[in-house]
């Protein structure tokens, strides 16, 4: 079932996309006058199609599950000897040069249009995400030495209002692209606002790929550890234990986090503690003797102690939801924001400062669109909005036979007032998709590396 689930989620994003990428091609073609032959969603051979309207433009779907195409009246291509003169003029090639940069561009455009119209309408539904109040903040770290504290609010990174852990996780990785501190901006429960210089030179290019946040020492606000289930015949169901309580404090020391409880109760085997807990706005007090059972320790077999019981800790929450302007204009920034921020990775990346073990293929697309569908609907649409504006950022890439490649064609014409002589087109073409290969080659085999791992 979860197989099922990632390919459908997989598909229907991918697809979806593709599809609206090529669209934006085709309309754009449309309105420009130029006559559209085929719109094909797939490469390679058509396994079905059917000719619609005026023009009789094949809609088709390819074998090939790689992307789409538009294919228009187009001298490079096509013989078009005997053709009268009225649909001569619809040929591309014939159009302005300001015409064949739009029509290049739409495609792109429309992935980026996508997104920001997704990351709209999730912003005006409102978005649950952990706010930015720290948890425990670890001595010997970054974050430590810099001052922050445990229940800081942040409220902004280098003068940028941050209202979630998400947006913290942001503003961090650009400081630290940027190779600049992070100046912070808390609101401390007993002192109001604060501020803190946090340093971001110590993160390395492996720390990028991972948990930023942790290696700077900041961990997200979490509620006290809960009862999230009692199994039966335990240590926990005989105590009286019951789904749903807090557990504040064992043998009067407090419990900030389920690791620790797991420490305390599994050195006292046999031993009878004292369990604070708060159960429906209650504070109770609990004796619990975890049972005895066979462990594993560095030295041989040891004897800890377990409850049967299931511990866990939510974040600190928050809804984010705007108006219909706010929504759009924190839509399109959050767009521009991380098309900048790919480009970065990516420049990073060809100058050897980021791995380029970022770089992902169909598998983990795939794994991504599963997860995102089975975690919610919310989940989903902000996964397919950032795919938009991936692919989106992909074809504008300076790469002959993506839109980049015909747009600095296009773009040279403008400059030089001729058209990129065809032979150099050739030339590109084949190094373009010699690079394109390697690339998708590159992708595959990180998928797989993730896999294995």
């Amino acid at each position: 079932m979860t197989l099922i689930t990632t390919l459908l989620a997989f598909i229907v994003a991918l697809g979806s996309l593709i599809t609206l990428h090529e669209l934006g091609h085709y309309l754009v073609a449309r309105w420009c006058g130029v006559k559209v032959l085929r719109f094909s969603i797939g490469m390679g051979k058509v396994v079905y199609s059917r000719k619609l309207g005026k023009d009789q433009t094949e809609w088709a779907i390819s074998a090939l599950p790689l992307g789409g195409y538009v294919s228009m009246l187009d001298s490079r291509a096509q013989d078009l000897s005997g053709l009268p003169e009225s649909e001569l003029r619809r040929e591309f090639t014939r159009q302005s040069v300001w015409r064949r940069i739009a029509i290049v561009a739409a495609g792109p455009l429309a992935n980026f249009l996508v997104a920001i119209v997704l990351y709209a309408g999730l912003f005006m539904y409102g978005i649950e995400e952990p706010s930015s109040k720290l948890g425990p903040v670890a001595e010997q770290t970054a974050a430590y030495t810099a001052g922050l504290q445990r229940d800081d609010l942040v409220e902004s990174v280098n003068g940028k209002a941050v209202g979630s852990w998400s947006d913290l996780r942001w503003e961090l990785i650009q400081a630290a692209l940027d190779k600049q501190p992070a100046r912070i901006e808390v609101r401390r429960p007993d002192r109001g606002v604060q501020e803190a210089i946090l340093p971001t030179a110590s993160l390395t290019e492996t720390d990028l790929e991972g948990d930023v946040l942790g290696k700077l020492g900041l961990t997200l606000a979490r509620s006290a550890p809960t009862m999230m289930e009692i199994l039966p015949g335990g240590a926990a169901e005989r105590a009286g234990l019951q789904k749903g309580d807090e557990i504040l404090a064992i043998d009067g020391k407090p419990v900030h986090d389920v690791t620790a409880i797991i420490d305390t109760l599994s050195r006292a085997p046999g031993q009878t503690l004292q369990l604070q807990l708060l159960r429906q706005g209650q504070d109770l007090t609990l004796p619990i003797t975890p049972d005895a059972v066979p462990g594993a320790g560095a030295e041989g077999a040891v004897t800890v102690g377990k409850i049967q019981a299931k511990l866990g800790q939510v974040p600190d929450m928050i809804t984010v939801a705007s108006g219909p302007f706010a929504a759009v204009g924190k839509a399109s920034v959050k767009v521009w924001d991380t098309s900048v921020m790919s480009l970065k990775m990516l420049g990073k990346m060809i100058t050897g400062q980021v791995s380029l073990k970022n770089v992902t293929g169909p598998i983990t697309i795939a794994d991504y669109a599963g997860q995102t569908a089975r975690i919610g609907l919310v989940s989903y649409l902000s996964f397919i909005a950032f795919i938009s504006i991936s692919l989106g950022v992909m074809n504008l890439l300076p790469i002959p036979v993506l839109d980049g490649g015909h747009l600095l064609y296009y773009s040279l014409e403008v400059l030089t007032g001729r058209p990129v002589p065809e032979r150099v087109g050739e030339i590109a073409q084949r190094l373009g998709i010699g690079l394109l290969l390697t690339l998708m080659v590159l992708a595959v085999f990180n998928d797989v590396l993730r896999l294995l791992n």
